[in-house]
């Protein structure tokens, strides 16, 4: 399927790194739609793209939203809202999508963050959002849809120069702080976008830092050398298992048997 033949629903339409994901899209030749809460939100979007009005912690206002799309770039978060949006928004938002696709396969590439499976750090004590943004890429692995799930470092810390993309796997930075990596917003939009089409991205799970140098033009061999994630289990590949799925709560527990029901 060529690129002016899709549609991608981009969550997270008028974010930070959304705005960009939109533009990235359209700039690629896709026809996008974005999710808005509201009509005074879809005025910021370019005129190219279209505005689907709903709320992600909403089920009921999220099927016209998915209706007919060929892919889903997620890049929403709870802003701070504590543990209650780290859940509602954070994993409920990827939940009520998935929920609203049924047993539709539909391209994903879910943005969540590096340092995701560090438990222990102070901000997880204080938000639970590595836990919650972990339990979605668990429910992104169970749906059985193609994905690429990306971790990106800090945004816009690089310098000037900092632009060569480092692609990461088993979450092993987890200092908390810009030390971990960085990474241009830009240059997080293109890779998820880029993504969508690439075999070389399929069920692939990193993070995504850069380093001193100039961009890569070519991301499918960056893809390339990445390794899957496995396909039994619901964690990505040589991630730290500190986060047993026999411990989890039992509304996580039902979920995740709920969408594996179409993972084939």
């Amino acid at each position: 399927m060529s690129n002016q033949s899709m549609t991608i629903l981009v969550i997270g339409a008028t974010g930070s790194i959304g705005r960009l994901v939109v533009d990235e899209a359209i700039h690629q030749g896709y026809s996008v739609r974005a999710l808005v809460r509201s009509a005074q939100k879809a005025r910021r979007l370019p005129a190219k793209a279209e505005a689907a009005i709903g709320d992600l912690t909403r089920p009921d206002t999220l099927d016209a939203a998915v209706k007919g799309i060929d892919a889903i770039v997620f890049t929403h978060g709870s802003d701070g809202a504590g543990k209650v949006g780290s859940e509602t928004v954070d994993y409920g938002g990827v939940r009520n999508v998935l929920a609203a696709l049924g047993s539709r396969k539909t391209r994903i590439a879910l943005m969540t963050a590096i340092g995701v499976t560090n438990r222990t750090g102070s901000y997880n004590l204080s938000t639970e959002s590595h836990d919650w943004k972990r339990r979605a890429e668990r429910l992104v692995r169970a749906s059985g849809c193609p994905y690429t799930i990306v971790r990106p470092g800090w945004f816009d810390y690089n310098k000037a120069d900092e632009h060569r993309l480092v692609f990461l796997q088993g979450d092993t930075r987890t200092a908390g702080n810009s030390s971990d990596g960085v990474i241009a917003r830009r240059q997080i939009a293109e890779v998820l976008v880029s993504s969508l089409t690439s075999d070389e991205a399929l069920r692939k799970t990193f993070e995504l830092v850069a380093t001193k140098g100039p961009a890569q033009k070519n991301l499918d061999d960056i893809f390339a050398a990445l390794d899957a994630d496995p396909e039994i289990g619901f964690d990505g590949v040589r991630d730290t298992p500190n986060q047993p799925l026999e411990n989890e709560p039992q509304r996580v527990k039902d979920d995740l048997r709920a969408f594996s029901v179409n993972r084939s």
